[in-house]
């Protein structure tokens, strides 16, 4: 997969190989950066997202730790996330909010395309090789 667009660098691929591995990522992701004073709890989260995403609580609170592990998110006492990126993130964050906004397609295929790429990438480390 080649890219040759100045909004997907390979930094802001970099970030969303590591922080954004799937679309509801994104999604859950950009749901508490537009409601950032608030704190928010996995079902809450899951019902608050749009109606074409389909993720269960436990799948909610799985990215939300992924992403408080990435220093995305904070997460109190009661495993309630806040949006509050580390400084250097932000700038990925908001790249990723216009590029989602105005070319999903093309967002969601990088999304799944460096996930491939990982996957075949950790498959062919275990490929045997004939001489």
């Amino acid at each position: 997969m080649t890219i040759e667009d100045a909004d997907f660098s390979d930094e802001f691929c970099q970030f969303l190989q590591v922080a954004v591995p799937a679309v509801e990522s994104a999604e859950l992701l950009l749901l508490l950066r537009r409601e950032s004073a608030r704190t928010w709890s996995a079902a809450e989260i899951v019902a608050a997202l749009a109606p074409g995403v389909s993720l269960r609580e436990e799948e909610a609170a799985h990215h939300v730790e992924a992403l408080e592990a990435r220093g995305i998110l904070s997460v109190d006492g009661e495993r309630r996330a806040r949006y509050q990126p580390a400084a250097e993130l932000a700038g990925h964050i908001a790249t990723l909010e216009r590029v989602y906004r105005e070319r999903p397609v093309t967002l969601i295929r990088v999304i799944y395309g460096l996930r491939d790429r990982q996957i075949r990438s950790f498959a062919d480390a275990f490929r045997l090789r004939r001489k």
